[in-house]
């Protein structure tokens, strides 16, 4: 993920501090790394069921980090 620039949909919507695991990118005001988003999702599991597993994330959150995911890719399929 390119997070050296980011919007602030996505920068409301992450954080990432050396004290909070060990400096991951988490959802902002919670201890979920992003990467739990990934690989549930890639594990079969809903958009749905990941926000009842880990209430502390909001859809807002999700929704955020994956548009900044589809706007990257569509920016590298451009070039």
């Amino acid at each position: 993920m390119n997070f050296y620039m980011i919007d602030s949909n996505l920068s409301s919507a992450i954080e990432r501090h050396p004290q909070k695991l060990s400096g991951a990118w988490i959802f902002r005001v919670t201890r979920v790394p992003l990467s739990a988003l990934f690989e549930n999702l890639k594990d079969g599991a809903s958009i749905d069921e990941f926000l009842e597993w880990f209430p502390g994330v909001r859809r807002e959150q999700v929704v955020a980090v994956l548009d900044h995911e589809l706007a990257t890719l569509s920016e590298m399929a451009e070039v």
